[in-house]
């Protein structure tokens, strides 16, 4: 599921953003960088996906 959200957060980066953290402030925050430039989206999207996987992992 990872990869597959790494995936969307690179090709449309506001869905692996929701698939993520559902409808949040991540989200709103990405739809606006998507909204600027595409690499902007995708930059954030890729970041805010691996840290949350992190935080998921280091809970485990």
């Amino acid at each position: 599921m990872k990869l597959t959200r790494l995936v969307l957060g690179i090709l449309v980066p506001p869905v692996g953003v929701f698939l993520t953290y559902g409808v949040s402030s991540a989200l709103l925050i990405n739809i606006l960088l998507t909204l600027l430039g595409w690499v902007p989206g995708v930059i954030h999207a890729v970041w805010a996906i691996t840290k949350h996987e992190e935080k998921v992992e280091g809970t485990v």
